[in-house]
């Protein structure tokens, strides 16, 4: 199912009737700020697993997560004086940050040293979507097999055909992937470089 919603003020009955298919285990393609992404509610065990069926991905990496905002954020990982400092001033935007998950994050979300990818998207419609759902959504680049990323709705609908319950139409993205950066224990570390600035990390 192709639903197209408005980029700037998304339509609260269209986020609504999304949400009720992430309610229900569902897989969902969604726009961020720079790439598509393909998610599901995180607290929803199954629809992770159809998710690291679809990437074929091992279970040894996890995916990151969307959370809405900072708050939402100290409510699945342990946040310090400096990444609430850090993140406050480049989020929302372009960034994944690595942290400690809290107890609240399922096993299968988080890496052996118990750690994160969390992302606050600068996109209305996913946001909307973690606000209205109450969890975090897995974010995943929508790609091809050998890691094409895809940008258009049209062309996720048809790759993915039955494989996701619904793509979301808020116009293309042109980003890169977002720029990944760790603040394991406040020493941040370029684990990416992508779309966010990470001059004031060098």
């Amino acid at each position: 199912m192709l639903i197209s919603i408005n980029p700037i003020n998304p339509q609260p009955r269209l986020v609504r009737s999304v949400v009720d298919v992430l309610r229900r285990g569902g897989i969902v393609a969604y726009p961020t700020d720079t790439v598509y992404g393909v998610g599901c509610d995180i607290m929803n065990k199954k629809a992770i697993e159809k998710v690291y069926l679809l990437k074929q991905r091992h279970k040894s990496k996890p995916f990151s997560f969307i959370c809405s905002d900072l708050k939402h954020i100290s409510r699945f990982a342990k946040v310090s004086n400096y990444a609430y400092k850090t993140m406050r001033r480049l989020l929302p935007g372009p960034y994944t940050f690595i942290l400690e998950g809290s107890k609240l994050v399922p096993k299968i979300m988080l890496t052996k040293r118990k750690t994160a990818g969390i992302r606050v998207p600068d996109n209305p419609i996913c946001l909307a979507l973690v606000r209205e759902l109450g969890n975090p959504i897995i974010t995943t680049s929508a790609t091809l097999p050998d890691d094409t990323i895809l940008n258009d709705p049209s062309l996720i609908h048809d790759f993915y055909s039955n494989r996701v319950d619904v793509v979301i139409d808020g116009g293309p993205t042109f980003g890169n992937p977002s720029s990944v950066v760790s603040l394991i224990s406040d020493v941040p570390e370029i684990i990416r470089k992508g779309k966010g600035d990470v001059g004031i990390f060098e």
